[in-house]
């Protein structure tokens, strides 16, 4: 008699052993391939809402470093430029410089189109006498800004058209000046167009006009002794050492000075908003992070176990037959059946099971998560297919270790 057909017409007798080892074997396949399709489909949710947090929190921090750009533009410029051979101590001392040179230089600056300053402003200030008031203040002459990095940006000073005078706030509260008044500086009639705020520092004492006009009454035309720029957004910590070579590189005969403190509330300004973003994303990671340990831990002993289970429960099975077939191993051992064909015979049925069970399982797996993962889940197949049945078989291997080696005589005279 043929082996294999002596097999199926094991499994047709019982259907249910036979059914209950598949189910056993579905079961656990499916819990394997569920399970991991959970991590899977876990990570894949991690990876789209941390990619959701990112466009979201780089849309708040743009908005939020615009927000500080225009916070900290209002401490207005930080870099100086100033002719190389101006003493820096004269500077501090007079307040102004005293060495020239062309106006022409802001030009060549804006025309580069220097990567490392914005909002360029060329000006000549000095102290004078203001003989009409009987006083001394700090006379600046500024014209609009001849380089502004994007269209959209609003300049930080705006030009003092001719004929018209800004006074700062010690200025004006002292002398008692209004918007519209008509004053007399130098010989030279000007109209007050605006009143600053207090700024607590010399441009309080300093009256704006329009650069032409300065450069005549001071005997300099053509010519400045500063250069009013803003520093771009760098990622350098040595941005002063980054923006001298860029600036002596177009401009060899100047010097370059940094307003320290407005610098770096500015950069502390730039920068904040950019790590509130990152704070987000690294919270919305880690917490992830901790519900996916979580369904790992519970996996890692869910899995086991199921295994197990239908391990031992296959077993009992293979048991129980061998216990049911002892009369049916007997005659077939009398009739000629070797050792090795009895093991086939109980070997093959649970291989048969667990191929069948596996391919159950594998399709249960998938239909109880997420079908369109089918090409992650894909790799589960062998395990379905393969590792299943193999499961199936060394759990019924002693028992059918203990079928094989059954002496038919005892059998037969027992029963």
């Amino acid at each position: 008699m043929h082996t294999t057909r002596l097999i199926f017409s094991e499994i047709l007798h019982r259907k249910l052993n036979f059914l209950l080892a598949t189910l056993s074997v579905a079961t656990a396949v499916g819990c394997v391939v569920a399970q991991l399709s959970l991590l899977h489909r876990h990570d894949l949710a991690t990876e789209k809402i941390v990619a959701e947090k990112e466009a979201e929190t780089r849309a708040k921090m743009a908005k939020l470093e615009d927000d500080y750009r225009k916070i900290t533009l209002r401490m207005g410029f930080n870099i100086l430029i100033l002719p190389k051979d101006q003493n820096l101590g004269d500077l501090y001392a007079d307040d102004f410089a005293s060495k020239m040179m062309p106006e022409e230089y802001a030009t060549r600056l804006a025309r580069s189109r220097v990567a490392t300053i914005n909002h360029i402003v060329p000006s000549l200030q000095q102290k004078v006498r203001w003989e009409e008031m009987g006083r001394s203040i700090l006379l600046m002459g500024i014209r609009g800004e001849v380089y502004v990095q994007s269209a959209g940006q609003k300049p930080l000073i705006n030009p003092v058209s001719p004929g018209s005078i800004v006074l700062g706030y010690e200025l004006h509260q002292s002398l008692k000046f209004s918007v519209g008044d008509k004053i007399k500086l130098m010989g030279r009639e000007f109209t007050v167009s605006k009143l600053n705020p207090a700024r607590g520092n010399k441009d309080d004492i300093t009256a704006w006009i329009n650069l032409p006009e300065a450069q005549e009454m001071l005997g300099k035309q053509g010519l400045i002794n500063g250069i009013l720029a803003l520093d771009c957004t760098c990622d350098t910590l040595d941005r002063v050492g980054l923006i001298r070579t860029e600036i002596e590189r177009i401009l060899p005969d100047t010097q370059i000075i940094e307003f320290q403190s407005q610098a770096l509330a500015r950069a502390e300004a730039r920068h904040r908003a950019g790590e509130e973003a990152q704070a987000e994303i690294d919270s919305e990671i880690q917490n992830r992070a901790k519900l996916r340990q979580t369904r790992e831990a519970f996996a890692a002993i869910l899995i086991p176990l199921v295994i197990l289970g239908a391990a031992i429960w296959i077993a009992m099975l293979a048991l129980g037959n061998v216990r049911d077939r002892r009369s049916e191993i007997g005659i077939l051992r009398a009739l000629g059946l070797r050792t090795g064909q009895i093991l086939f015979l109980f070997l093959g049925r649970v291989l048969i099971a667990g191929f069948l069970g596996g391919c159950a399982g594998f399709v249960a797996g998938i239909l109880t998560t997420e079908p369109l993962m089918i090409s992650y889940q894909l790799r589960f197949l062998p395990l379905a297919i393969i590792a299943a049945p193999l499961l199936a078989a060394l759990a019924s291997w002693l028992p059918a270790i203990w079928a094989a080696q059954q002496d038919p005589a005892k059998i037969l005279v027992t029963e």
